[in-house]
């Protein structure tokens, strides 16, 4: 009898919330694809971000995980990309038969776009959260946008030189930053991050190289993943908590 009850309450954990494809605009006019998790209309969201040549597939599994640490999400087809664990990105597809600019430096318009999006259930702030070049991008919309809490920036580089140096533009950072770099890249991330002030800043250094690169330290396969949500989750509580004593100053 125990197992019965303990089955229905697992599949009740798992219909607590909606999922569905929506569809809303750049400032260009480009319709983003995006895919909605909605556990509470009255939760925080967390807008989730790709890496180069990928969809919003890439946070099937994630954004389920998020959802029971009581936010809601938002993943996102960039403009730039392909497809992803079956999920074929439909932004970048219409970018190109349409002939909107679909480059990496074209996607901040999307992430833009999508923390306006989730002004429709609540005007609370939200936390980005990107991978690979998307995690770059993320932290500049971060630094401007007073709409942004925090950022996670899964393995964020410099891929957009000449244009900018995405180092230079963190100076005088004041958001909360929690990102990750493997062996092979640690050096380099903390070069491109080290104008964030420590106090600001979480930076998770994995064990492994090959399996934890941008969100995929975040996946069932890979071995730094259980210490990762570890860390994400005590990073979620701190800014809670400072959220939490905001509003009570304001009060």
């Amino acid at each position: 009898m125990r197992l019965i009850f303990t089955f229905i309450g697992y599949i009740i954990c798992i219909h607590s919330f909606s999922q569905q494809k929506v569809y809303f605009k750049a400032t260009d006019g480009l319709r983003i694809t995006a895919d909605l998790y909605l556990k509470d209309k009255t939760l925080p969201f967390i807008l989730l971000f790709h890496q180069v040549g990928s969809s919003r597939g890439e946070y099937n599994q994630i954004a389920t995980k998020l959802l029971h640490l009581d936010y809601n999400c938002l993943a996102i087809d960039l403009r730039s990309g392909n497809e992803l664990n079956f999920v074929q990105n439909e932004t970048a597809a219409y970018a190109v038969q349409h002939d909107y600019g679909h480059s990496l430096n074209d996607c901040r318009l999307d992430i833009e776009a999508a923390v306006k999006y989730v002004l429709n259930f609540n005007n609370r702030e939200v936390i980005l959260l990107g991978s690979s070049f998307s995690a770059s991008l993320c932290l500049l919309e971060g630094k401007n946008n007073d709409r942004v809490n925090a950022v996670i920036a899964l393995s964020p580089g410099e891929f957009f030189s000449p244009l900018f140096i995405v180092r230079d533009q963190l100076k005088d950072y004041s958001k909360s930053v929690f990102a990750t770099a493997n062996p092979d890249e640690i050096n380099y991330v903390s070069k491109l991050l080290d104008l964030i002030p420590d106090i600001n800043k979480n930076l998770f250094k994995t064990k492994k190289s090959n399996d934890s690169y941008g969100s995929a330290v975040l996946s069932n396969g890979s071995k730094d993943s259980q210490e990762c949500w570890l860390q994400l989750s005590l990073f979620f509580k701190k800014i809670k908590t400072e959220e939490f004593g905001a509003t009570n100053i304001s009060r």
